[in-house]
Formats: C-alpha cells, sequence, structure tokens
C-alpha cells in the first residue's frame, strides 16, 4: 500500500506533536518523498484486518484564507515553469472536454482573482453536495452534467476551469476543521480544496464551502485526486471503518 497521511512539510515549524503514521499490527514502514514533494509511506499490509492511524497537534494563527483581490492573471509566457503543469488536463480534470463551455461562462469576468472567484461561484452553486453522491471514478466532465458530488468533485471541475481559462490550478487536499463555523457541526473529513496561480503565487479556493476558513491544514498537492489518495492497495481490501477528526485545543 501506498499511503499520503502525513501533514505537508510546509507547516512543519508549527508542527507540536509530530503525525507519525503507525500501524495495529505494527510493520514496517519506508517513508519517501514524491514528486510533488509530498510525504508518503508504503507498507506491505499483512493478511487480516490492519488499523492505520496518526495523530498530531498543531499550532495555527486562527486566521482564514487569504484574500487577495487585486491579484491578477499572468499570460502563459510569464509563467513560472513549475507551473505549467497545472495547466494541463488530468485523469479526473479532463479539460479537453470544456474549452468553449469555460470561455463562455468565464470568458467576460475579470481576470485573475476575479476569474477564480467566478468559476468558484459557479462550482459551489451548480453542484448539489451529499456524501451519497461520491464515486471515485467521476472525472470533472461527469460533475459538469451530473450536478452533484462531494468536496473532490467541486475541487475537480474548479480546477478543469481554471486551467481552460490558462489559469494554473492544483488539487490539495487536508484537514479542514469547523472553527470558526456554527452549528449544526458536519462530520470530520478530509477536505479538497483548489490551489490557483494568480498574482505571482498560488492561492486558496474552496469551491465546496466558498468561503475563507479557518485552520486549514494541508497533507498534500497534486494534479488531481489520483496524485494525493490517502492510500492505494495493489490487491483485493476492503475498508471497514474511517474516521477523521480535528478538535480545538486551548494554548495553556
Amino acid at each position: 500500500m501506498m499511503l499520503v497521511l502525513n501533514i505537508h512539510y510546509t507547516p512543519a515549524p508549527d508542527i507540536l506533536v509530530p503525525d507519525h503514521v503507525t500501524t495495529d499490527p505494527s510493520i514496517p514502514m519506508v517513508a519517501y518523498r514524491d514528486s510533488f514533494g509530498n510525504w508518503c509511506s508504503r507498507i506491505v499490509a499483512p493478511k487480516g484486518q490492519i488499523r492505520i492511524a496518526s495523530t498530531a497537534v498543531v499550532k495555527t494563527s486562527g486566521e482564514p484564507d487569504v484574500v487577495a483581490t487585486s491579484a491578477q492573471q499572468h499570460s502563459i509566457e510569464d509563467l513560472p515553469e513549475e507551473a505549467l503543469a497545472f495547466l494541463l488536463g488530468s485523469r479526473y480534470c479532463d479539460t479537453e472536454k470544456f474549452s468553449r463551455a469555460a470561455w463562455s461562462l468565464f470568458g467576460q469576468t475579470p481576470s485573475g482573482w476575479g476569474r477564480v472567484q467566478a468559476i468558484c461561484d459557479f462550482v459551489h452553486n451548480h453542484i448539489s453536495f451529499g456524501y451519497e453522491h461520491a464515486r471515485a471514478t467521476r472525472t470533472a466532465w461527469e460533475t459538469f452534467n451530473e450536478r452533484r458530488g462531494v468536496c473532490r468533485d467541486y475541487a475537480h471541475l474548479a480546477i478543469a476551469f481554471c486551467r481552460c481559462m490558462n489559469i494554473p490550478a492544483r488539487y490539495c487536499t487536508g484537514y479542514l476543521g469547523d472553527m470558526g463555523v456554527p452549528p449544526p457541526y458536519g462530520p470530520m473529513d478530509f477536505a479538497a480544496c483548489v490551489e490557483a496561480y494568480v498574482g505571482g503565487r498560488l492561492y486558496t479556493f474552496d469551491a465546496r464551502n466558498n468561503v475563507p476558513r479557518i485552520w486549514r491544514m494541508l497533507m498534500a498537492r497534486g494534479r488531481d485526486a489520483i496524485d494525493v489518495a490517502i492510500s492505494t492497495a495493489f490487491g483485493p481490501n476492503t475498508l471497514v471503518s474511517f474516521k477523521v477528526w480535528t478538535d480545538e485545543v486551548k494554548s495553556s
């Protein structure tokens, strides 16, 4: 199995209790960094049931996602080389089907931040959210036509539209707590969002929630969900249970 269960290396100075991945029964584990810089692990799972877990304590400023409405869009020739891969289609972001729809919907929107936000507004209103709508094989084009899905589908559709509009965009997954959100609280889960390159840097956009959120803890980045799957197993397997929690701990 390949596992992507660690917090991304970028907030390392703020990790108070490291998120070591453990297994029960205990088995050897090899850590490595993938081509996107994500921390990953490899195991050979034994026959029978295995429990994989990770817990961490992380310090956060409590500030919401950055909003930079003046961030401008870059011409393709002015983009840094590392951003070019995120202009291309990928497994779940099938941009080749979107060009006409994208330019029809967003060609007249303000370029830069305003265009990415217009895309997120559209995706947020276009899709009906529901865990019962989850499907591991759904592409952005299928999401666009079916108009339903979960957070990964929101992210895939927003990314596909951004790439069609010549805005580099990549898929991000991580923890998203309910800090700053009024009750009733939904079940905790890993959450997908988008990082779009405007104004000389990557900014976070969240088409699912479509408002700046507090304490978004990045785990991994990639072209789409296939690059950041929390587990990839080679051989028959069954997921028996799955639990995610993000509890706020007051500093002493």
